[in-house]
């Protein structure tokens, strides 16, 4: 049965995603993870994005056209920051992030089942133009959910250190923070993130300032939606150019980069939100 294009199999991808979350945590408490082990979930967590990602494409690019919503939206930066994470983490220390990414991604797939989106434009489907910019925003924004899941677990790292929360002796919380990279280390690739993050978000933003007409079929309007997308880029631009003017680190750096992200949100998940399931229109 399809519903606007919904498969009324849309609820696979998170019932994987839970499968997958319980697994890891029986083989949590078994102690530390093989090599295979670890290249067992690696297959498995690529196998779910396929599906996911399927799921995505032909839920949102529909015969009809183009069908999208706040759920929707915030499925595909699920997708796009897990995809990454996954991509990453053959070569880089970071497997403390993967129980955040896989939840996020898990409670992310699910809402579109309960909110199934509205058509936007029966044409849009069909225009290459507005497909890029759809692209390219939806993994600009994953890319910086990703780098916002990263900073918040840094603040833990941080306070777990200042607060000598990880000497608790065999606690989880303790096991968990021995995995995570130096500070050092998990600085520099927040920071890798948000530098790709931000040269994408730049194309899209501004992509969507010049061409309006030609994305969206309606001359630029200086909505909730559009001037929240720039006080996300600023507060980003700003926050990258006190990294490289004064070096600004830490605490500072994450709550800029937390702050930068909600706007973020505002603006490509707060207003579809607001729209459809506060005024309930389309």
């Amino acid at each position: 049965m399809d519903i606007l294009g919904y498969s009324s199999y849309g609820w696979l991808p998170s019932v994987l995603y839970l499968v997958l979350l319980l697994v890891l945590s029986f083989k949590a408490k078994r102690g530390v993870e093989s090599g295979l082990s670890s290249a067992l979930v690696q297959t498995a967590i690529f196998v779910i994005l396929v599906i996911h990602g399927v799921q995505l494409h032909d839920s949102v690019f529909t015969p009809q056209g183009f069908v999208f919503g706040f759920a929707q939206d915030l499925s595909l930066i699920a997708w796009v920051g897990l995809a990454f994470y996954w991509f990453q983490s053959w070569f880089l220390p970071i497997s403390s992030l993967r129980w955040m990414a896989l939840m996020f991604a898990l409670i992310c797939a699910f809402l579109p089942t309960v909110f199934p989106g509205t058509l936007i434009s029966p044409k849009a489907v069909s225009d290459p133009w507005f497909k890029g910019h759809f692209v390219v925003a939806t993994v600009s924004v994953g890319l910086l959910s990703l780098a916002a899941m990263h900073a918040m677990l840094m603040s833990v790292q941080d306070r777990a250190l200042h607060r000598q929360l990880a000497m608790i002796p065999n606690g989880r919380l303790a096991h968990w923070l021995e995995d995570l990279p130096p500070l050092m280390t998990m600085e520099s690739l927040l920071f890798n993130l948000l530098y790709v993050g931000f040269a994408l978000l730049s194309l899209t933003v501004f992509s969507g300032l010049l061409f309006s007409q030609t994305l969206f079929g309606k001359p630029l309007v200086f909505d909730h939606k559009t001037i929240f997308a720039l006080v996300s880029w600023f507060l980003f631009a700003g926050l990258l150019i006190a990294r490289w003017r004064v070096g600004l680190r830490g605490r500072a750096a994450i709550r800029w980069v937390l702050s930068a992200y909600t706007a973020l949100l505002l603006a490509y998940v707060g207003s579809r939100f607001v729209v459809e399931v506060i005024l309930q229109r389309a």
